[in-house]
């Protein structure tokens, strides 16, 4: 069911671009956007006037018909437009004083301010685009690497919102053969094969379990893959951090308890965003400040993809640390610039030393592997989304009480019901269920102008 309260009927206005460049533009959409724009615009026509998908050169005026600016004029049409509705874009100088008089101008004249995401979830209640794909439009404006972008890229084009749509389409087909059961059931007879219903539930289950196999690997993409910098002091934590990243983030000496916090910089290898977090040493000690410190470090471990366990050369000896199954873990001896042979050294670890930059390509290129891109091609799906890894989980278990409904051979109207709840979680994802709080959640989080 789907519960959409939104007044959509009236106007809106906001600068869709950041400020303080050297253009900005307005978006202006509703029903009376053309006829707002004309009150605004002088151009060779007017906008009323012109055709959709058209470039109009011209003023900006003020009540007194003074001019506030030149601009351009983007014209679209409904339905032909990014909301559905008719739509003005105004492109102008980056002045904040021409913006606001713009929008003040626009205000008394009948617009109403947009609120955070409203134009993109006005496309979506106009039917432009389904909610996975909205949703996709702020991972976009969000990516700051290559993979962060595609992986928003491939789900706004549609392919995930195409295959969730097949498997739902598949399972609305069985459940209508299994309630029509029920109006023979006086009968005896089956419509659906339950051989063949059990294939097709194993296929799609197969399915839905490899989309959320894809969330840790998406997540990873989108987020950046955390990465844990430890081990005891003073062994050169803090000049790794400084060397990955290439700039002095982190305070280095060689006084042992510098770091008594973590630290936190990011840094993009080969397209993927590695999130670093430089922790402190881990040893006892008296001192109440370090010993908050390691326990935020113990915190960092635990919510890490990756370790980056660190040694000294002098003493090249790791403690142990509990990881999970799902933790990359990577031995790394620091300061090998102190010793005078590298052979005695444990094999199974990478020699670097920071302070020279000796083995921080080694050690990028490590980080790099452990995110398996290499069978990921441009329109692969991979699910980003805690949303609808959620869904996604709720469908699954759904699925599998619908098989084990199947082996024991319970009745269809059983049967149809575990379906129907598959077909709603995976309903969630696009949109086709949801509700004024969920959207609410989802298009707050947007910036405004989008």
């Amino acid at each position: 069911m789907n519960i959409t309260s939104t007044d959509t009927s009236t106007t809106i206005i906001a600068p869709a671009t950041a400020s303080g460049g050297a253009v900005m533009v307005v978006r202006l959409s509703g029903s009376r956007a053309i006829e707002i724009a004309d009150r605004l615009f002088r151009g060779r026509q007017r906008l009323a006037d012109a055709d959709g998908y058209t470039l109009h050169y011209g003023r900006v005026v003020d009540q007194d018909e003074q001019t506030i600016d030149d601009v351009v004029v983007a014209l679209f049409r409904a339905p032909h437009s990014y909301t559905g509705d008719d739509t003005v874009e105004i492109t102008l100088h980056g002045s904040e004083y021409i913006t606001a008089t713009l929008l003040r101008l626009a205000i008394e004249y009948g617009a109403t301010m947009a609120t955070a995401g409203e134009f993109t979830r006005r496309a979506f209640l106009a039917g432009k685009m389904d909610l996975s794909r909205a949703e996709a439009v702020a991972d976009i404006i969000a990516s700051d690497s290559r993979w962060s972008h595609r992986v928003a890229s491939t789900q706004m084009r549609g392919g995930y919102s195409a295959k969730l749509g097949e498997l739902r389409e598949e399972l609305l087909r069985l459940c209508s053969l299994l309630e029509l059961e029920l109006d023979f059931s006086e009968e005896d007879v089956e419509f659906a094969d339950r051989k063949q219903l059990s294939d097709i539930l194993s296929r799609i289950g197969e399915q839905i379990e490899s989309l959320r196999g894809s969330f840790a690997l998406g997540n990873a993409l989108k987020s950046g893959i955390s990465v844990a910098i430890v081990g005891e002091p003073n062994v050169g934590k803090s000049t790794l951090l400084n060397a990955l990243i290439e700039e002095d983030r982190a305070m280095v000496s060689d006084i042992a308890g510098t770091t008594r916090d973590t630290i936190e910089a990011s840094t993009i290898i080969d397209g993927i965003r590695f999130r670093f977090v430089d922790t402190a040493g881990l040893r006892t000690t008296d001192d109440t400040l370090e010993q908050m410190g390691i326990e935020r470090t113990r915190r960092a471990i635990d919510r890490a993809n990756i370790i980056v366990h660190i040694a000294s050369a002098d003493c090249p000896k790791f403690k142990d640390i509990d990881l999970n199954a799902e933790q990359h873990y990577i031995k790394v001896i620091n300061k090998i610039d102190r010793v005078n042979s590298t052979d005695t050294l444990p094999c199974d670890a990478l020699h670097i030393s920071a302070k020279q930059s000796i083995g921080i390509d080694a050690l990028r290129s490590k980080l790099r592997s452990t995110a398996n891109t290499s069978n990921l091609r441009s329109n692969d799906i991979v699910v980003s989304n805690m949303r609808h890894y959620e869904a996604l989980t709720s469908a699954n278990e759904a699925l599998q009480n619908a098989r084990t409904a199947l082996c024991n051979n319970l009745p269809a109207d059983l049967i149809s019901e575990d379906i129907r709840t598959i077909i709603h979680h995976l309903g969630e994802i696009t949109g086709a269920i949801t509700s004024d709080d969920i959207l609410h959640s989802i298009f707050s989080k947007f910036c405004i102008g989008k």
